[in-house]
């Protein structure tokens, strides 16, 4: 373990971290948490339940983490094993047990009581079982087993690497995100889908019921109750002279749901929001919000922690990160390769954060002659060569569309989210037309980067482009096809402050700089000189690499505790002002 800490860590909550509701998209006033101290165990893969436990883990920190209190390594030759007991309060009488758990990395079998509840393959979709007929009147175990080879294996694992080095960081394994349970009626709203179209001026609702019953809505703006009446499962309702959801005016509509006049009630909430690519008066295409043209400045956002890894350790941090890049002038952050708790689309919803959404990718890492040496010399190769990307068995492309969906199900109702990135720089990439292609037609309402950066294969919705070191330019019109041009990495200028960083010696950026003022200057040259003279020409959105260090990458504006600002708050803010339409 490092030592690297944040403000944040001394804030957990020891008896039960990350407590708030998990799931503020579709809300029950009822609910368990299940987060706190277990007993846990490493044991050879293969192994029966084990009899002894190695000491206890702090869910829903990973066991690789400082703030787990373990800091051990869960290889390929290994099992990961979680024990605890709960209590049931009243509240569940009378109704099903849903346990829920929002990520386990990689591969689970849950147990209540002995017997097996279910199994789950994936790190970061989130999952439920029934455990109702599984329980007794008393004290109930749950036992969790983990297998996670991290990049021993061929699944989706984002940058997670058992020996991190430069841009790959340390591995993520077993719960990392909230366990919970939820007491429900036989009859109940499984699942609603939103979309708004302030065109029309309409929300229109696809409500998924288990069971039978006569479905009702209520819509409020502010207290002001819209709405109220009986509604179809599947239904458009009017949101009379709309107020429009946008970073400047995050505006969110409360919408609630009552099953059989209070057998079930679930609480949502909504964005009238739209966005669509339109030309302007010469003719470019752009990025609209709203049917206006609108400038997205970005960052890429990995969201890590030194003490906690891919799950922050409190709310708070997570806030913090959004509200800043807020108050710096980004109107948008691309979640780099990673899927958040739904608390953090929440945030980013209801502060008025865009969001571009990566898949996570998996497989091998690509050649260096693919990975960098053909994208910047502009040749891109065709992604059916499976072997080259790694993606040699069916079965492996398979479990990446099934994964891909899960994630565009789970993150649908996010108002932030406005672009889909299924592929990034050639990782495990494979189809990405067809794949790319697919992901629009499931969802038309949001944008779809389908290769980001690399190896383009001429698909929805943009020319996506990564560049480094080397001068930023315009596309030719022959390689846009007509799309619009997004820069959608770049800079990563980099300092490393001693005292703020995870390996000194080991640190690694794509541009070095000494202090402050050498490290804003070249940000304002960078910007100045080479992006903002393209906005006129087709550029249509930004994302600066990036929010914070993370582990050995020291090419964050800020540093990886979150303590220090390495450029200049007023020319990032002047940079920012300069950086529209």
């Amino acid at each position: 373990m490092n030592g690297l800490k944040t403000r944040w860590f001394d804030k957990v909550d020891r008896e039960c971290p990350l407590n708030d509701y998990p799931r503020p998209q579709f809300e029950r006033k009822n609910w368990m948490c299940l987060n706190g101290s277990y007993d846990y165990a490493i044991t050879p893969a293969g192994s029966e339940t084990p009899s002894k436990y190695d000491g206890k883990i702090l869910v829903p920190f990973s066991v690789e983490s400082e703030m787990s209190g373990v800091g051990r390594v869960l290889t390929s030759d290994n099992l990961l094993w979680y024990r605890r007991t709960f209590r049931l309060d009243s509240s569940f009488e009378g109704k099903r047990a849903i346990l829920n758990f929002c990520s386990v990395d990689w591969q689970c079998t849950v147990y209540i009581n002995g017997k097996e509840a279910g199994s789950h393959t994936g790190g970061y979709n989130p999952f439920s079982f029934d455990i109702t007929d599984l329980l007794n009147g008393g004290d109930n175990e749950l036992i969790v087993r983990v297998y996670d080879p991290t990049d021993d294996g061929h699944q989706q694992r984002g940058k997670q690497k058992l020996k991190p080095v430069g841009f790959w960081y340390t591995a993520t394994s077993g719960i990392w995100q909230t366990v919970w349970i939820e007491p429900v009626s036989e009859n109940r709203i499984d699942s609603v889908r939103l979309l708004p179209d302030i065109d029309k001026g309409v929300i229109n609702i696809d409500a998924d019921i288990i069971g039978s019953g006569t479905l009702k809505a209520s819509i409020f703006e502010g207290d002001k109750e819209i709405f109220s009446g009986e509604i179809a499962r599947k239904c458009s309702v009017p949101v009379p002279d709309a107020r429009l959801w946008s970073p400047e005016d995050p505006f969110l509509y409360t919408l609630k749901f009552n099953l059989n006049d209070g057998e079930d009630e679930v609480s949502s909430y909504f964005g009238m929001r739209k966005f669509s690519i339109m030309k302007d008066e010469k003719g470019i295409p752009r990025l609209a919000l709203n049917n206006k043209p609108y400038f997205q400045r970005g960052l890429l956002d990995q969201g890590y922690w030194p003490e906690s890894q891919l799950t922050a350790p409190t709310d708070e941090a997570m806030i913090f990160d959004i509200e800043e890049m807020k108050r710096l002038g980004y109107n948008m952050l691309r979640k780099h390769i990673k899927e958040e708790p739904l608390r953090w689309y929440y945030h980013c919803d209801r502060l008025g954060m865009l969001v571009w959404q990566d898949m996570i990718s998996g497989g091998k890492p690509l050649n260096p002659i693919y990975a960098g040496a053909l994208p910047n010399i502009n040749v891109h190769v065709k992604d059916n060569q499976y072997k080259v990307f790694h993606r040699d068995l069916p079965e492996w492309r398979e479990e990446f569309k099934a994964e891909l969906k899960g994630l565009l199900d789970n993150l649908y109702n996010c108002v932030s989210i406005c672009c889909w990135v299924p592929f990034n720089e050639g990782w495990g990439q494979f189809d990405a037309l067809e794949v790319g292609k697919w992901v629009k037609s499931y969802d038309p309402s949001r944008f779809v980067d389908h290769a980001s950066g690399w190896h383009d294969q001429h698909g929805p919705d943009f020319k996506s482009v990564h560049k480094y070191i080397f001068p930023v330019r315009m596309p030719t019109k022959r390689r846009l096809e007509g799309r619009p041009y997004v820069l959608s990495e770049y800079g990563g200028y980099s300092w490393k402050i001693k005292g703020h960083v995870w390996n000194f010696a080991k640190s690694f950026g794509y541009i070095q700089y000494k202090d402050t003022a050498s490290l804003t200057e070249a940000f304002r040259k960078l910007h100045f000189n080479q992006i903002v003279p393209l906005v006129g020409r087709g550029l249509c959105a930004t994302v600066y690499t990036q929010v914070s260090d993370v582990e050995f990458e020291v090419n964050g504006i800020y540093t990886y505790d979150r303590e220090i600002l390495k450029i200049s708050e007023d020319t990032i803010k002047e940079v920012n002002a300069a950086l529209k339409y």
